[in-house]
């Protein structure tokens, strides 16, 4: 297979086969999921025996979780909580990993927060990736709820508004839908929040 030209991305079809000449799609077990994204830079995610390999992150996606990760470490870190970004695994349950953009827990010491993949979160933040938006709206709502997560984040630079999610009777109700006048703020951890369109403005131009 031929490699592509510096600077373009690999089409997912040619992905799609990389992954088939290592294991094919639905013999993938946690130990494997975990040695391949010991391996590589590729964001990967599996669901029972299937892998996903997500789309590299654009430049304005990453600044915006940049300005986030800023925002959570200033209120968590002098409480004695911690945020991370990805690459981090999150096991949602046996078969199941997903990789969040941002989680934070409360306490650093959380037992759940492990060296090598986290087993929960106080709560996680995605950015809406633009090739699949329903992975971050719908999919990883069922995801991050079976998980126990209390509270969740979706940032959409489609519609400039971020979805604050809390957990209640194992499903997630909609706390509030925010636009770029507005102020998100946590239910969870207390004395955060973020100007909505201080978040799409960090994006810049790209």
């Amino acid at each position: 297979m031929e490699a592509a030209p510096a600077g373009e991305s690999v089409p997912q079809a040619q992905v799609s086969r990389l992954v088939e000449d290592v294991l094919p799609q639905g013999c993938w077990r946690d130990d494997d999921y975990l040695w391949l994204t010991d391996r590589t830079r590729r964001m990967v995610e599996i669901t029972d025996g299937y892998l996903e390999i997500l789309p590299m992150p654009s430049r304005g996606h990453q600044r915006m979780l940049a300005f986030l990760y800023s925002a959570f470490q200033a209120v968590l870190r002098p409480a004695g909580g911690e945020a991370l970004f990805a690459p981090l695994r999150l096991r949602i349950r046996h078969g199941k990993f997903r990789e969040p953009d941002l989680l934070a827990v409360r306490d650093a010491r959380d037992a759940r927060s492990g060296d090598r993949f986290w087993t929960g979160a106080d709560a996680v933040v995605e950015v809406v990736s633009p090739d699949d938006p329903e992975r971050d709206r719908v999919y990883k709502r069922d995801d991050y709820a079976e998980a126990a997560i209390s509270e969740y984040w979706i940032v959409d630079p489609g519609t400039e508004t971020v979805t604050l999610l809390k957990l209640e009777g194992g499903g997630y109700v909609e706390d509030g839908v925010y636009n770029r006048r507005a102020r998100a703020v946590s239910l969870i951890l207390p004395g955060f929040g973020v100007e909505v369109g201080d978040v799409f403005d960090a994006a810049g131009d790209e």
